[in-house]
């Protein structure tokens, strides 16, 4: 469950999940998106310095976002199945230093991890503290892909 800002442990690291990014996908997400030729076709991508198609980094981002909230929706419905009140999230502020740090390949498995780094009480909102974290990706090699600095405002006990 969503655990209250005083709760919360500098340290702690919570799965995500995984995701695999298929050929399709990478296609379509780029031709709504960020259509640029080694996100477009295995034919374009073979003419640029990555030689091969892949993801879009804004692909690799949504995919973050949607392990994100899924993982938080489900623990706002494990808490509310087991009659425990559970934290409000609310928004974030911004975030520091996004990085895609290696490309993302068809056929890449990325398992994203959050691991709290830091906690800042509001002062202009005591009901509320700021949450920071390390949002990362690494591929199925353990290598690092995809990075993040993220500040989530999370509700505090009530006093």
């Amino acid at each position: 469950m969503i655990a209250f800002f005083d709760d919360i442990t500098v340290g702690e690291t919570m799965d995500l999940g995984t995701y695999t990014f298929q050929k399709d996908e990478i296609i379509r997400f780029a031709e709504k998106y960020d259509p640029q030729p080694f996100h477009l076709s295995e034919e374009g991508a073979a003419k640029t310095h990555f030689g091969r198609l892949c993801a879009s980094g804004w692909h690799t981002a949504s995919v973050f976002m949607k392990l994100f909230v899924t993982k938080m929706t489900a623990q706002q419905s494990e808490a509310r199945e087991a009659g425990v009140l559970a934290a409000r999230i609310g928004p974030s502020p911004g975030f520091d230093d996004l990085k895609w740090i290696k490309p993302v390949y068809v056929g890449d498995t990325l398992t994203y991890t959050r691991t709290v780094t830091g906690k800042t009480e509001s002062r202009s909102r005591p009901e509320w503290g700021i949450v920071h974290s390390d949002m990362k990706a690494h591929n199925q090699d353990g290598t690092l892909v995809f990075s993040f600095k993220a500040n989530v405002f999370v509700e505090r006990r009530s006093k």
